[in-house]
């Protein structure tokens, strides 16, 4: 499993070092599951999967406006599902130390939505909320050839907020994730036609 997530992780697309009148497309793709047991030995299994396409254009020799959206389901065994999306704009400042290594950061903003299913009895139970989210992530790209190469970033800061359509009931969320996390991508810089 632990190589799936790999392979999945660096399978897919993330965006990378700034070139002036480039497009950029990419995304992320993140697998994971986790089995459960209890003390009276009852077990369940939570699979998490999300894709996040990114399309971008570098108007700058550093910078990158574009719009990127994620799509994900957190299944909790066949009792719970959620089901996330959000779509939204980011602007992105890179700055390459040599022909090999880029820092960048990324500061996004957009919409998301959440759909969750609670099953009970042969019965399902929907909520649905929406929000807002803003995220600034910084990010390492080390360039292989020909602007090919290798993303990686250790997390980041975000809010985020979701408001229930239902009820009153409001969630908001800051995240500092600094080393929290280890996301590996690949990105491939295409130039256009002038």
């Amino acid at each position: 499993m632990k190589k799936l997530f790999l392979t999945g992780a660096i399978a897919f697309f993330g965006l990378a070092s700034a070139q002036k009148n480039t497009l950029l497309v990419g995304g992320n793709i993140a697998y994971s599951s986790t089995k459960n047991t209890d003390a009276l030995n009852n077990s369940g299994t939570t699979n998490r999967f999300e894709f996040s396409p990114t399309v971008g254009y570098q108007f700058a020799d550093h910078w990158t406006a574009g719009v990127n959206a994620s799509f994900g389901t957190n299944k909790i065994s066949d009792a719970y599902k959620v089901n996330t999306d959000k779509i939204g704009g980011f602007v992105r400042y890179a700055q390459p130390f040599n022909d090999t290594f880029a820092i960048y950061g990324d500061l996004g903003i957009g919409y998301q939505g959440q759909k969750a299913t609670q099953t009970i009895l042969n019965q399902d139970f929907v909520s649905k909320a929406n929000g807002m989210y803003v995220q600034f992530t910084p990010a390492l790209f080390i360039n292989f050839k020909n602007s090919f190469g290798l993303n990686f970033n250790i997390g980041g800061i975000g809010y985020n907020n979701l408001n229930d359509k239902n009820s009153d009931a409001k969630t908001s969320t800051f995240d500092f994730s600094f080393g929290k996390s280890i996301n590996i991508g690949i990105s491939k810089n295409f130039g256009l036609r002038k």
